[in-house]
């Protein structure tokens, strides 16, 4: 018998990954803190490569593992292959290879729900800006050099001085001070 080895992911670096996996006895676990819109996971590439035939992977639930349909069936299909069992807890489903249809359904349909999910997240999110622009809502990084502070460098640079030591002088990088040097037209 194989090991069993869990997988756990969670968005972003705030948020817990106790729930997931809570009680399950597991031989290995692989944990990222990232997004699942593509498998581009450190701790999932790395637990691809250590599973072995006669393996279990343990994932929560199947959003945990893939928020796109095609991830979703490529890996499964190659662990299957390599013959590594995938188990998703919450969904109560398990897949070696030799599945019937209905569960093949059940996990297609899962997965076309985290990815119309994932969509609808990135749709309230795109609205979320469009409607802060048209407030006039500053987004993105504050700059790190006021206008007036870019007047005064413009002002200081044709007088002569270094712009290697402006940027020291205002704690911030060169290529900072020539990108706000060359956008801002005073």
């Amino acid at each position: 018998m194989g090991a069993i080895v869990g997988y756990r992911r969670v968005s972003s670096s705030d948020q817990n990954l106790d729930r997931q996996l809570e009680g399950v006895e597991l031989d290995e676990i692989f944990e990222d803190k990232a997004s699942g819109k593509d498998t581009k996971r450190p701790a999932l590439q790395e637990c691809l490569r250590f599973l072995r035939k006669g393996d279990t992977l343990v994932v929560h639930s199947i959003d945990r593992l893939a928020r796109n349909l095609g991830d979703l069936e490529r890996m499964v299909a190659e662990l299957n292959n390599k013959g590594v069992a995938v188990r998703f807890e919450k969904e109560q489903l398990t897949f070696s290879g030799d599945d019937n249809p209905m569960n093949v359904l059940m996990r297609q349909m899962m997965a076309s729900f985290a990815q119309f999910e994932r969509a609808l997240i990135r749709e309230r999110q795109r609205e979320g800006i469009d409607a802060a622009k048209a407030k006039g809502k500053h987004l993105g990084r504050t700059a790190s050099l006021t206008t007036s502070q870019v007047a005064e460098i413009k002002s200081r640079v044709a007088a002569g001085e270094a712009k290697k030591t402006l940027a020291a002088e205002y704690c911030v990088s060169r290529p900072t001070l020539y990108a706000a040097l060359e956008r801002i037209v005073v």
